[in-house]
Formats: structure tokens, sequence, C-alpha cells
């Protein structure tokens, strides 16, 4: 009997472009091996999953999190602001209302 597989898609968004790729891999796999298996890290040389964030349609997962059919799973990049210093920033930069 052929072992089962599941289709799977890792994507990873940059400022200028995105890279996407659908899978078909072994029931079983993990995030860190489709990410692997989709060539994205050769792809895209400045990716280090121990330091960038992985989940699965927006959701944090960790590495070592086994995959469902249709997962899409996600390469973040890091912040380069904090939200809350970003929003504080804004707001304080509006005029008063009054």
């Amino acid at each position: 009997m052929a072992e089962a597989s599941i289709h799977v898609q890792v994507c990873h968004a940059l400022p200028d472009s995105s890279f996407l790729r659908s899978l078909k891999v072994p029931a079983g796999t993990t995030i860190e091996q489709a990410v692997a298996l989709s060539g994205l890290l050769q792809e895209i040389p400045g990716i280090d999953l121990a330091i960038n964030m992985v989940g699965i349609y927006g959701k944090k997962k960790p590495l070592d999190t086994i995959l469902r059919e249709h997962d899409r799973v996600e390469v973040y990049r890091p912040l380069q602001a904090d939200p809350k210093e970003a929003r504080r920033r804004r707001a304080g930069s509006k005029p008063a209302k009054g």
C-alpha cells in the first residue's frame, strides 16, 4: 500500500516579492520538514528558522507541528517596529479634536 500524502503550501512574503510553493508531502510531515522540502531556504538564504517565526494560517506554531491536508505554512519576517510603539507615535502626532 502506498504511503498517504497530503497537499500543503509554504509561503513567505518580502516587501517586493513573495514565495509560494504547493507541495505534496508524506502524512506526518512537520512544518520544518515542509519548509526544507519547499526550497524556500535555498531561494531566500537570509531566513533562519531559529529566528523567524512560523505559523499556519496566521497562527504561530512550533517547527515540530505536524501538518494536515491543505495547511498553508507561513514563514514570517521579523517586525521592523514594535506595533504598540508605532501606534503611540501615530496617536501622538494627530491634532487635538475640539
